[in-house]
């Protein structure tokens, strides 16, 4: 039987992972849905607009948009069916895009409702990172002392503790 960490872990990458494939495949196509790619469009016009270091970096709202349609794409696919390490560094980059993603949008004044669920993936995909990188907890190892070559358990395992009241 698998152990509750792995289910959390499992059930929170192939989730992110789908959503943003999801995600990504909006802003590089208008084929899932017309409006929303044309709202996708608009919206990354506005960030380029707010930030005009991009201008000048060479940086247009097209380029901008695709590049993060294409990695989130990518790192939802790695989410979804990669197992292992690449799990967590997919993790890690899609939580850096929630960041940039939520910086955008406060930078154009857009309203709550408008980036509510880049704030709720982006604690999702924390939890999931911090949940993935825990260690795995031991059970702890039971401690024997040799009395005249005979193996027994430590005194204060065995011993009920005293002064302590037991309720029920």
């Amino acid at each position: 039987m698998a152990s509750p960490k792995t289910v959390t872990i499992v059930a929170l990458s192939v989730a992110l992972g789908l959503f943003f494939v999801f995600m990504g495949t909006i802003k590089l196509t208008p084929r899932l849905s017309k409006d929303a790619y044309n709202e996708m469009k608009r919206a990354y016009k506005s960030y380029v607009r707010a930030l005009p270091i991009l201008k000048k970096m060479g940086v247009s709202s097209i380029l901008l948009r695709k590049s993060i349609g294409a990695l989130e794409v990518a790192c939802g696919i790695v989410m979804t069916l990669v197992p292992g390490r690449p799990k967590d560094v997919a993790n890690f980059f899609l939580l850096l895009l929630v960041l940039a993603v939520l910086f955008f949008h406060q930078l154009v004044g857009d309203p709550l409702k408008r980036y509510a669920h880049a704030l709720v993936f982006g604690i999702l995909l924390t939890c999931r990172l911090l949940i993935a990188r825990q260690p795995e907890e031991q059970p702890p190892e039971k401690r024997i002392l040799l009395v005249n070559g005979d193996e027994q358990p430590l005194a204060h395992e065995t011993a009920p503790e005293k002064g302590k009241v037991k309720v029920s």
